[in-house]
């Protein structure tokens, strides 16, 4: 990886009530984003109450990192499974509203509410 390319980093881990919580930490774009879909695919081999995707430490997010986290939500629409997003900072979030996506996806502020908000689903 060259300096032009820039860093994510991708952690899992369950919540209490069941969801599985995919942390992405750094930018998110066409270097990076087949890391997130390796670990969707990782994520999605155990059958789970859904998937949250805590984006409070994306510091960027282009195009194709868009992209692949669509492709995230069908995947795990795909096998039955929830899919939501947490923790957009305001930036973020009106790209998510302005690409339409708040539109597909269910957007929480923190990872607190996503996990709420499936329990009480």
């Amino acid at each position: 990886m060259n300096e032009t390319e820039g860093a994510l980093s991708i952690s899992t881990r369950p919540s209490p009530s069941g969801p599985v919580v995919v942390c992405l930490a750094g930018e998110l774009d066409h270097y990076t984003g087949p890391g997130l879909r390796t670990a969707m695919a990782d994520v999605l081999r155990s059958p789970g109450a859904g998937v949250i995707a805590d984006l409070s430490a994306l510091d960027y997010c282009d195009s194709t990192g868009m992209i692949e986290i669509i492709t995230a939500y069908h995947h795990t629409r795909a096998v039955g499974a929830s899919f939501s997003v947490a923790g957009l900072s305001p930036a973020m979030a009106q790209l998510f509203r302005v690409a339409g996506l708040d539109q597909l996806l269910a957007l929480y502020p923190s990872v607190e509410e996503a996990v709420d908000a499936l329990g009480a689903a």
